[in-house]
């Protein structure tokens, strides 16, 4: 009969054996990781599985080197550059046990110049979930029939950017760094580190099996303020920390709150989205009505933001009414221009008034010292 494992100490190795070789930017970093490593062994056990995102905006910030150390610690992992759609899903519905796809380069995939990959990005996305599949048709000419390919598995990327929204948010997002000079790791060699790695990885299959009583079908306790999409994302690694006991739910729901705060900061929600917390922080504070010229001015005006440059334009009239136009106003309505009376004259413009129900419902909380009106935008009849 095999011993009882002390999970807690064996995630400590788990975190240590990173710690020699990886350099995170944040102590949540270390601990989300190590959970991510134990959780892959207890893929089944869950009804969601996380993406973990090794991002930089910079080649040499040690991504790779963050992907090769955490295959040596996951059940079966399997490296994906450039691997089609159709690779991977045939590899993940096979029979012999599911892989641990780890996918570095992930922007050559999903970046500006990558073209179209919607079958690949379907599948991530569909096997975020155990109940996940993606349908493809099978056989040749009349023949062919539709077979439902099982999508679920657990997946590590690195690149360089950002990723796909769809993706980000069901991703624990870890912003790599370069190294600083004071900051040094051990050289990883892999024909003597993979073995240790190994090892650990050999001990946690055998602890995930022992816990696999306690972690099926846990409902742990999450931070106060973490749900909906964080909370399914990180749900699996909090019921991993409370199962090893110790320390770890302690650091796992820290690492949890700084780690969702910090992607929410980062994360702009979609365009719209962006589009409408501008207009409500920084282009109608205060005012009730403006002309729409007046706002594409601020709007293409504003620093750190996307709108003097949309794929090389900056936006107009027409685009900014086609955006709008897809959130509603209180009565149901989509949200449209209105005539606006300015100086003796008619100008086209937007109502604070029809856009309040749009910001209740989609921007993130206003900044607690609102920004002072812009000059020259007080209210005309």
């Amino acid at each position: 009969m095999t011993s009882p494992i002390d999970g807690a100490a064996l995630l400590d190795e788990v975190e240590a054996f990173h710690r020699r070789f990886n350099v995170f930017p944040t102590e949540a970093a270390y601990v989300a990781v190590a959970l991510w490593d134990a959780h892959a062994h207890l893929l089944d056990c869950f009804d969601s599985t996380p993406r973990i995102a090794f991002l930089s905006p910079e080649p040499g910030s040690g991504k790779t080197r963050a992907l090769e150390i955490v295959e040596t610690l996951v059940p079966q992992p399997m490296t994906a550059v450039n691997a089609s759609a159709a690779a991977l899903f045939r590899s993940v519905s096979g029979g012999d046990g599911k892989p641990t796809i780890l996918f570095d380069e992930i922007d050559t995939v999903f970046g500006p110049k990558a073209g179209d990959n919607e079958e690949l990005r379907g599948f991530l996305n569909a096997g975020h979930r155990r109940t996940g599949v993606t349908y493809r048709c099978i056989g040749d000419g009349g023949q062919q029939t539709v077979q439902a390919f099982p999508s679920y598995c657990a997946v590590a990327v690195a690149g360089l950017g950002s990723l796909p929204d769809t993706i980000l948010s069901r991703s624990v997002i870890i912003r790599m760094r370069r190294r600083a000079r004071n900051e040094k790791v051990e050289p990883f060699r892999a024909r003597i580190h993979e073995a240790e790695g190994h090892k650990l990885r050999d001990r946690l299959a055998t602890w995930a099996e022992q816990a696999r009583g306690f972690v099926m079908g846990a409902w742990p306790d999450m931070p106060d303020g973490v749900t909906d999409r964080p909370a399914d994302v990180w749900e699996p690694l909090i019921a991993i920390a409370d199962a090893v006991g110790g320390h770890w739910p302690e650091r796992a729901r820290g690492a949890c709150v700084t780690l969702v705060t910090a992607s929410k900061v980062n994360d702009k929600g979609s365009l719209g989205v962006r589009l409408l917390t501008d207009l409500r922080d920084h282009v109608m504070v205060g005012i009730d009505r403006l002309p729409t010229v007046a706002i594409l001015d601020r709007l293409n005006a504003l620093d750190d933001a996307p709108w003097a440059d949309l794929n090389g334009k900056p936006l107009d009239n027409r685009r900014l009414s086609k955006m709008l136009a897809e959130y509603m106003t209180a009565d149901n309505e989509p949200i449209a221009s209105r005539n606006i009376k300015a100086a003796g004259s008619v100008l086209k413009g937007y109502y604070a008034a029809d856009l309040w129900d749009a910001w209740a419902r989609y921007c993130p909380p206003p900044p607690e010292s609102p920004l002072p009106p812009l000059p020259g935008t007080e209210n005309v009849a």
